[in-house]
């Protein structure tokens, strides 16, 4: 089976690298001699995997289901250089496909007993989805809302019947005889307990109609639980049958299996990813790797965290953990330089608008994130740059973020007095911003104001909605610069500051109902290199010198 491709496969032979700065580091502590091992991910592997990606739209076929693929850049013992392709996990059911890494040995040992377990799995998964579809289920919920409105209802009557018969009795005491006033008030009294009675009695209904349909509900529920308990159980088992047949080779020669490289236990799929499969395959072949990049392609992941045509580091789960053992063997690389201080001036892949003892702004490149992720993949930012950069980077702390998509001016504060001061203009809306971006069609509005809630799913993030119940206010005015051919530039003045919000009123249909150009999480399908919106200006009190203080960076597209 051939696995090795040319290079003008994927890219044209007079491809020039625009730009030999590393975007991302696959790395890994070497286990043996401490030394931490890196593989970048360049531009020449981003080409290669842009060039992939155009072969996967021309078929359906891949875009099925969503996963990752990847590529890795290889030279040969002769010097040559090739490419290896694969993809995580299954491929439309199959670990094995025709120019594609083959997966990991270990798999077919396990082939068998993996089916199995998988068809037990798929059965507890549809018991458990007719299980949660219960009709009595909703029939409850019917019911109960009835009795509830019904119970309400009499609790209204019941108070007003009672103010009646005090109001009644403050009257007749003065008017009455004794005799026919024992008699009048027996009466009222009698009225009271008959309405108690009335409300026992539809509380008992209530009990006698819902109680059985609690007890199955309560019963289906354990039925659902002890399936997740069985399912569990047998993912367990199944891993651990996999990760004791899995092995897994690095570039000295060493092989260890999974069950080795992570005794403690692993999420199921590890070892299946594409940098492993890329990476194994490389050193049981002596193929010396040079670079790689992955990326998602087809439907978005279920928390939405994963974009078609995207790229994306080492899993934090499952590949980073393993890094160390499969570079081992590679000479150490240099760390990843930061920009260069020469008199002042930065290069320009972080250029410096303006900085002085107590602030920093910088114009951030697109794809560059603001301030550190949580993930080991998502360590690079503006934050982290600096911090490496200058002798008081440690002190440096964020005022206000821009997406890792967006480009534009970011200001950071060099002591917490002027971080606290920054902060509470942002907060009191007292900073000035404008953005440039380019809609992905023409928009027929030339201005206006935007005022749509918006709200972040804890289940979905990072996707915002609009949302009248539970969002919160968000309001951007919007001016159109100018109409070229099927795009519009326009110009957007952010009166709040919610996450998304530019490119949530853009896309939605309640606000300007197009796309910005590039922005693949709101639905922009369009081929293009960057998400088209740019913090263009900045207008602000400057904390310590009591000047305003305006920033403008020029739009870069």
């Amino acid at each position: 089976m051939v696995v090795l491709h040319a290079l003008s496969n994927f890219i044209d032979c007079d491809f020039v690298i625009s730009d030999s700065t590393p975007s991302y580091w696959y790395e890994g502590r070497c286990l043996q001699s401490g030394d931490r091992l890196k593989l970048p991910r360049t531009s020449m592997s981003e080409a290669i995997a842009h060039g992939l990606m155009q072969q996967l739209a021309k078929n359906d076929c891949y875009s099925r289901e969503g996963k990752m693929f990847g590529i890795l850049l290889v030279e040969l013992p002769n010097g040559e250089q090739r490419v290896l392709k694969a993809f995580s996990g299954l491929l439309n059911g199959c670990s094995v496909v025709e120019g594609w890494v083959p997966p990991i040995p270990g798999r077919d040992e396990v082939a068998l007993e993996e089916a199995r377990t998988l068809a037990q799995l798929d059965a507890i998964k549809q018991e458990i989805l007719s299980l949660k579809q219960l009709t009595e289920r909703q029939q409850y919920e019917t019911l109960s809302d009835d009795f509830e409105q019904q119970l309400q209802a009499m609790s209204d009557r019941h108070r007003y019947c009672k103010h009646q018969r005090q109001q009644k009795r403050q009257q007749i005491c003065n008017i009455l005889t004794p005799e026919a006033l024992a008699i009048a008030l027996e009466q009222l009294d009698e009225e009271s307990r008959q309405q108690g009675i009335e409300r026992r009695q539809l509380k008992r209904q209530q009990n006698e109609v819902l109680q059985p349909l609690q007890q199955l509900i309560a019963a289906t529920d354990t039925r659902i639980s002890e399936l997740k308990q069985q399912r569990k159980a047998l993912s367990r088992q199944l891993q651990a049958q996999m990760h004791a047949t899995y092995s897994l080779t690095n570039f000295s020669g060493r092989s260890r299996s999974l069950q080795q490289l992570m005794p403690g236990g692993s999420p199921t799929g590890t070892g299946d990813c594409c940098a492993p499969k890329l990476l194994h395959y490389a050193a049981t072949h002596n193929f010396k790797p040079l670079a790689m990049a992955e990326f998602w392609w087809g439907a978005s992941s279920v928390n939405q965290d994963k974009i078609q045509g995207e790229f994306y580091g080492a899993c934090a789960e499952r590949c980073q953990p393993l890094m160390g053992f499969l570079l081992s063997g590679l000479k150490p690389n240099p760390p990843a330089p930061f920009p260069a201080r020469e008199g002042g001036v930065r290069s320009l892949s972080l250029p410096i608008l303006y900085e002085d003892e107590w602030l920093i702004a910088v114009n951030k490149p697109a794809g560059l994130l603001s301030v550190p992720g949580r993930y080991s993949d998502r360590q690079d930012s503006v934050l982290s740059r600096l911090r490496h950069l200058l002798p008081d980077g440690m002190m440096l702390v964020s005022v206000h973020r821009l997406d890792r998509e967006t480009s534009g001016i970011l200001l950071l504060a060099r002591d917490r007095q002027t971080h606290r001061q920054l902060s509470q203009q942002f907060q009191q809306r007292q900073i000035h911003k404008v953005y440039e971006a380019i809609l992905s069609g023409v928009a027929i509005a030339e201005q206006g104001v935007i005022d749509l809630p918006l709200w972040g799913d804890p289940e979905n993030r990072p996707y915002q909605k609009v949302d009248w119940q539970n969002g919160k206010p968000s309001l951007t005015q919007f001016q159109v610069m100018a109409r070229e051919q099927d795009y519009t530039r326009v110009e957007f003045t952010p009166l709040t500051g919610r996450t998304h919000q530019l490119r949530v009123h853009a896309a939605d249909a309640q606000g300007l109902g197009i796309t910005i150009l590039g922005d693949r999480l709101y639905g922009c399908d369009a081929a293009t290199s960057r998400l088209h919106l740019h913090a263009r200006e900045l207008r602000f009190e400057h904390p310590q010198l009591k000047k305003t203080f305006y920033l403008k960076a020029i739009t870069p597209f």
